[in-house]
């Protein structure tokens, strides 16, 4: 799923037109932004959290070249799924094995 098919789906289930639901996923989108921007962890129940993470700098290698270069530090956001989500995620499907008959 991209933005436009969430902006679609949340659009047929509310009923709404398609740059009202736009507008909302813009803003919540933006909302989540600015707020991991700030350093605040964003919580959302049932789903998980989300924050900001800073990475240090490091080696690596060029794979073309093979040659080594450094890699700045930077920062980026983690993501926690909430129980819920992993409990989901993780349901056991039941096996399908056919029994074996023996014949007589």
């Amino acid at each position: 799923m991209n933005k436009a098919d969430l902006i679609e789906k949340i659009r047929d289930d509310y009923d709404l037109t398609r740059v009202l639901a736009r507008d909302i996923v813009e803003n919540v989108f933006e909302t989540l932004a600015t707020t991991i921007q700030s350093g605040e962890e964003v919580s959302i129940s049932n789903f998980g959290a989300f924050k900001l993470a800073d990475r240090a700098a490091r080696k690596g290698r060029n794979p073309a070249t093979g040659e080594a270069i450094k890699i700045a530090a930077s920062r980026t956001v983690k993501f926690r799924p909430a129980a819920p989500l992993k409990a989901a995620l993780n349901v056991k499907r039941r096996s399908s094995k056919k029994s074996s008959k023996k014949r007589a």
